[in-house]
């Protein structure tokens, strides 16, 4: 299904944390952006992994759980209105001959646009999922790959899976609001905080849930939702347990998917680019937070905000190359507030 291209300033690649802040940054600047995100709700990882897990790295922020932080940062942005796009995959970016990128999706939209901001993060991420004949078929009913809503697993008989932070962290987050919890892991050995595990088998010798060691090779239930499980032990005993919730915590496979065609130097998946504006080898192309790499590159959010900062003033450039950029603050120029809509 093809529809008429949409033109703008800037067509930004990923709805996490950093694209959502480049919105702000841009349009400070009067820079209209349309944002596309694999995803079918902005926050990317924030949002997808750790919703109501605690970040303790944002400047002024002590604690913001990640979906906080993404509410917040649509807030923010939101004075200049941003278009956005889910459930939308970027299969094609290429050079038009006036100059411009023509950026086209999986489900049929094409863009036009001066400039291209790739915040993708890793690229599209997706479960590692255990090697258990059938799960497909219980995946989104009783076997989930991350929590989004704590309260939907309320009064649940839950298994969790894996040996990890994740694993771990959910286990104990999720026992006093579940009906029963047990834990399955290959070893008795962990690769989670210390705390964390000590904190799981202080809950077992209270009896508040069960650890067991062995792997999950079989399910068992009805149209998706699980009654039981059977798994194996390291003699290779077959043992039966119920539960009606599996979550399966393998940690998560990046793929960066088509950006791979796009012609940008990759290095080890990465897109190396300049510390002045963090433009890409294509003329009008920035990447910015995870996706990118420079040397002493650190993987912060904040990071990406101030890559998302320089970036924006030579995105202006490039869209406005006659205008005259004056650099302003927000505390003071009454000229920005007006954008705000606080002054």
């Amino acid at each position: 299904m093809s529809q008429d291209t949409i033109t703008t300033d800037v067509v930004i690649i990923g709805a996490g944390p950093c694209g959502l802040f480049a919105i702000f940054e841009l349009g400070l600047l009067d820079l209209k952006t349309h944002v596309i995100d694999i995803l079918d709700r902005p926050g990317g990882q924030c949002a997808e992994l750790y919703p109501e897990k605690p970040i303790y790295d944002i400047p002024g922020l002590p604690v913001v759980s990640g979906q906080e932080l993404t509410d917040n940062l649509l807030e923010q942005a939101k004075p200049f209105g941003p278009e956005y796009h889910y459930n939308e995959m970027v299969e094609q970016v290429q050079k038009l001959d006036n100059g411009n990128w023509q950026v086209k999706t999986d489900g049929g939209l094409t863009f036009e646009a001066p400039v291209v901001v790739i915040a993708a993060g890793g690229g599209s991420f997706q479960p590692k999922k255990p090697p258990i004949p059938g799960i497909e078929a219980y995946e989104g009913t009783s076997v989930f790959y991350s929590v989004k809503k704590m309260d939907a697993f309320k009064g649940k008989n839950i298994l969790v899976s894996g040996g990890g932070d994740s694993a771990l962290d959910w286990t104990i987050n999720l026992q006093p609001i579940a009906d029963s919890m047990q834990l399955i892991h290959r070893r008795d050995g962990f690769r989670a905080a210390p705390d964390s595990v000590n904190k799981m088998h202080a809950l077992v010798e209270e009896k508040k849930m069960i650890f067991h060691m062995g792997q999950i090779t079989e399910l068992h239930g009805d149209n998706g939702q699980l009654e039981g499980v059977t798994y194996k032990s390291k003699e290779g005993e077959l043992t039966k347990i119920e539960c009606d919730t599996l979550l399966p915590f393998f940690g998560l496979t990046m793929k960066l998917g088509p950006i791979a065609d796009w012609g940008l130097n990759l290095d080890e998946n990465l897109i190396p680019v300049d510390t002045e504006k963090f433009a890409t080898n294509a003329d009008g192309i920035f990447a910015i937070g995870d996706i990118n790499h420079y040397p002493g590159k650190l993987k912060l959010i904040l990071s990406g905000f101030h890559e998302a900062a320089l970036m924006a003033q030579a995105a202006k450039r490039i869209v406005d190359p006659d205008a005259k950029i004056v650099f302003q603050y927000t505390t003071s120029s009454s000229n920005l507030q007006k954008k705000l809509g606080v002054a």
